[in-house]
């Protein structure tokens, strides 16, 4: 009935199709290309080595001066070091993508996994695989490949858990906020229309890879994890129960290696 009311109305409703369809191809376009952005920038700047390299190249020797002493010669370089490469994350991988999302694709930031999903049944799932996941953690724990490996901050034999340790605990708490968000949050959500189902399978491709020289029993347990955790993503419409689950590993992990060393 629209085409004898309006002439060429076909090819209106074509055109509208295809600027639509190209919109939704350009925001996956940018998705990936923020993603690849803020892994590359991670990767380097991270690296409080290539910061002092690149400050020693360009001249800044006094600004080199006190960030070596900061990260190599102060009591707490350590922490400091640790605090560095989890604010890098926290930078590149929740705030850039957050104001991508503000201020060039102008949409909710509840569509990518921000907002709050207080239903418990949402939650079950994640307490489930946290209580499931302690043997395999207890009896991995004990290997000389994870007891070289965490926990990220090595507490000497004589040092309280408190102050630096556990300061380091919030600061690893956030990265898992931003890791959460930048895989299971903007990459995810933000491919989904596309890919559909399939945006969990190319979100894990780059979560596997960032797992890379870590113990390989954990590296293949990313791939299952990048599934099952976008799978659960895509459900709740919420990272938050997979910060939960993520950080509730984590800190599993950390105890388990500490209990084993004899420091708890």
């Amino acid at each position: 009935m629209l085409r004898f009311l309006i002439p060429q109305s076909d090819q209106i409703f074509t055109k509208l199709l295809q600027w639509q369809t190209n919109k939704a191809s350009l925001k996956v376009a940018l998705v990936c290309i923020v993603v690849a952005l803020a892994l590359t920038f991670n990767r380097y700047l991270g690296d409080y080595r290539f910061v002092l390299s690149i400050l020693k190249s360009i001249e800044l020797t006094y600004l080199a001066n006190i960030f070596q002493s900061f990260m190599l010669y102060h009591a707490d370089a350590q922490l400091h070091q640790l605090m560095f490469w989890a604010s890098s994350i926290i930078l590149f991988y929740f705030i850039l993508p957050l104001l991508v999302i503000i201020l060039i694709i102008k949409e909710n930031l509840s569509d990518y996994g921000l907002a709050p999903n207080y239903s418990f049944s949402n939650y079950r799932p994640y307490l489930l695989m946290i209580i499931s996941m302690f043997p395999i953690i207890a009896y991995f724990s004990g290997t000389e490949s994870f007891m070289a490996s965490y926990p990220f901050y090595g507490i000497g034999k004589n040092e309280a858990l408190y102050p630096n340790f556990v300061i380091w605990q919030t600061f690893y708490f956030f990265q898992f906020v931003a890791l959460e968000f930048l895989f299971r949050g903007f990459l995810l959500h933000g491919t989904k229309r596309e890919f559909g189902i399939y945006a969990i399978f190319v979100m894990t491709i780059p979560y596997c890879m960032i797992h890379f020289g870590k113990p390989l029993p954990e590296t293949i347990g990313a791939i299952v994890a990048g599934i099952v955790l976008g799978a659960m993503s895509l459900k709740s419409k919420s990272i938050w129960p997979g910060v939960m689950l993520h950080y509730g590993i984590a800190i599993m992990m950390d105890l388990c290696v500490l209990y084993r060393k004899g420091i708890l």
